[in-house]
């Protein structure tokens, strides 16, 4: 089981001041997301020293915002991309492996309401647990109209035949983005969020042999070398490539996928639901999550991008609705917990197609004339193979050395079998007992954040201790997943939040203030109002 680690490991002063410690590194990657993590972790545990720089906070984008599924992706199956699915199969089962604190074994179940339903569904889920190998989580089945109902208990009955059951990976996503981070600097890698990259250094041929970025807490600048510079951005990946080559083409199209949170009420048991078909042709997923009910995804291509992307009320609709055309107790507006969206860095359609769910979710790696490596594509489940990939082209182009990566049965931070999950703590995996110690040492940090929810003080003090948060939305967006939960909590929590922050940061008041403001401003794209006043600015 895995020690608490040294303080200073995560400390910022630490992390701020090792950057004067290598003239030149050998891997440099810009952007927190999964997959920056990932190659992040990669190359230090190649040996690689490792600099990984992120503007806002890790998972701030994209990889906090999922369906919080680790799955191939049935629907990819359905659209004949065999190969991607695959890939993802045996990711999944790594990631099984590697992260059992986090990752777990859900059941999903689709109801067939058709008289070809049954076999449909059968064959095809057959061949994604064959296309598992001996990954796989369990072998899919069919299941009577009665046996659907008795585990679906709100799930309508006219005219259902009956369901298959099928096996797939459910996980928090900022929670393993966090100790993705964690377990790169164990590795001897330096992780620093709220470092934001605002230039590329190229030597005079034109070779980028750097980047120029700031501190967004004090301000300092400074010029950072590297032999390899990687581009991880997700959606941002284009701002970057223009520091490069301001007249660049677009690679990524943006595509938003909003979710709705509510009660468990409205999914009771442990099962999760997929409808497999919507009015648009798309899927839609009701999968529980911390407690609650994770409904979604939408598919709505856009034409700019922004840190802090809104939900439209006709994506709203659409869940509602398809939701309430499955479900005997449908939710409603009023009931939702929380809204969130996220976008999906696409490729950007070639031929005007504005068809976001047919273009292949594979990743793609291009490198520019100057030598950025660009990774862009991909999904959460695939974020340790696009991370080695990553790797290996800089390999390939002779910016590092041959080092065989090392990823693939690397246990990632906390990680330790985790059959209980009854305490809401379980997501520390084997950190668990040393912030029993931290509420054991100070009784106040076992009392509730709020007298409505189950989270505790001490889990923003650990935040900050060892989890590099430094905001009050940083522990309540990506360390304690409140926001995503229950957005209207979250706003009551804020500031005793700020307060247990500024205690552990040494702030003042009027930086707690500062941090309320901040957070209320973002927490409110959260809240689902009965009327939505959201712009359609931007919407194709």
């Amino acid at each position: 089981m895995q020690q608490n680690p040294p303080q200073n490991l995560f400390q910022r002063e630490h992390l701020v001041q090792q950057l004067a410690a290598h003239p030149v590194w050998d891997l440099l990657v810009i952007g927190g997301g999964a997959t920056g993590l990932g190659i992040a972790l990669d190359g230090a545990s190649r040996g690689y020293r490792t600099l990984l720089l992120e503007q806002v906070d890790f998972a701030k984008g994209t990889s906090s915002r999922s369906t919080k599924l680790v799955h191939g992706g049935v629907r990819y199956l359905a659209q004949g991309d065999v190969g991607l699915v695959r890939e993802a199969l045996y990711e999944r089962g790594l990631l099984l492996k590697n992260a059992p604190h986090l990752v777990k074994n859900q059941d999903f179940i689709i109801p067939n309401y058709e008289w070809w339903g049954g076999p449909f569904y059968t064959i095809g889920l057959k061949m994604y647990d064959l296309l598992a190998g001996e990954l796989s989580l369990g072998a899919s089945v069919h299941l009577s109209k009665d046996e659907t109902h008795r585990r679906l208990s709100n799930l309508k009955t006219t005219g259902l035949r009956g369901s298959v059951l099928y096996h797939d990976g459910q996980f928090d996503d900022a929670r393993l983005a966090i100790n993705l981070a964690q377990t790169a600097i164990e590795h001897g890698a330096v992780l620093l969020n709220h470092f934001g990259v605002h230039g590329l250094l190229k030597d005079a041929l034109g070779q980028i042999t750097g980047v120029a970025a700031t501190d967004e807490e004090t301000g300092t600048t400074y010029e950072l070398r590297a032999k390899a510079v990687v581009n991880a951005t997700g959606v941002f990946v284009d701002d970057i490539l223009q520091l490069d080559q301001p007249d660049a083409p677009k690679l990524v199209r943006p595509s938003q996928g909003v979710h709705i949170v509510v009660e468990k009420s409205f999914l009771p048991g442990d099962d999760a639901l997929m409808i497999p078909k919507t009015e648009d042709g798309r899927v839609l997923f009701a999968v529980p999550w911390h407690g609650r009910v994770v409904l979604g995804t939408t598919d709505t291509p856009l034409n700019e991008h922004s840190q802090e992307p809104q939900a439209l009320d006709e994506e709203i609709e659409f869940i509602l609705r398809t939701a309430g055309q499955y479900l005997t107790r449908a939710p409603q507006r009023q009931d939702a917990l929380s809204v969130f969206a996220g976008l999906r860095p696409l490729a950007a359609p070639q031929d005007g197609s504005e068809k976001t769910r047919e273009i292949s979710r594979s990743h793609k790696i291009l490198v520019s004339p100057g030598g950025l490596i660009t990774i862009t594509g991909g999904k959460w489940t695939t974020y340790r193979r696009m991370a080695q990939d990553a790797v290996d082209r800089a390999i390939a182009l002779g910016k590092l050395p041959l080092a065989p990566t090392q990823t693939a049965h690397l246990p990632i931070h906390g990680a330790q079998p985790t059959p209980d999950r009854s305490s809401h703590l379980y997501v520390y995996g084997s950190d668990q007992p040393a912030l029993q110690d931290l509420i054991n040492s100070d009784p106040t940090l076992g009392q509730l954040l709020d007298n409505t929810l189950e989270f505790l003080k001490a889990e923003v003090v650990w935040a900050a201790r060892y989890e590099m948060a430094r905001t009050v939305e940083d522990v309540l967006a990506r360390r304690v997943r409140v926001l995503f939960l229950d957005a209207r909590a979250a706003l009551r929590m804020a500031p005793t939040v700020a307060a247990l922050l500024a205690q552990e940061l040494g702030k003042d008041p009027q930086w707690q203030q500062q941090q309320v403001a901040a957070f209320t401003e973002v927490a409110q794209h959260y809240v689902l109002k009965e009327k939505s006043i959201v712009a359609k600015a931007f919407v194709s």
